[in-house]
């Protein structure tokens, strides 16, 4: 599995306590220090069959300076690809991936399912 993080968030550290206290094994990685590409976010929005709003960071203060919610609904599949690819903050986290599983945002009951 891999878990991306950005370790002050709180629900990032939420989501690490919970998967530690099931034991999970899984790949740690600072999602603004190793942003995902394009390729992987696209990659992941495919499998996920999630709205691709779903991997914004929409309460973030770097998507609401950009004035994103006005701009989104202009853009490309792959402009919004590209965005996000260029800073961890823009992106939705915690993400995990578990073969071809993929959620954003932390939700126990879900988080249980994909970890088996």
């Amino acid at each position: 599995m891999l878990f991306l993080e950005y370790p002050k968030c709180s629900t990032c550290k939420k989501a690490k306590n919970f998967l530690d206290s099931k034991g999970a094994d899984y790949e740690d990685r600072h999602i603004v220090e190793n942003n995902p590409t394009a390729e992987e976010l696209k990659q992941w929005h495919e499998m996920s069959g999630l709205d691709i709003k779903k991997f914004f960071n929409t309460s973030g203060m770097l998507y609401k300076s950009m004035n994103l919610k006005d701009k989104l609904p202009e853009m490309s599949l792959e402009e919004k690809y590209s965005l996000l690819a260029t800073d961890g903050m823009l992106v939705k986290r915690p993400i995990l991936i578990n073969g071809d599983k993929v959620l954003t945002g932390f939700k126990e009951a879900e988080w249980e399912e994909i970890i088996g």
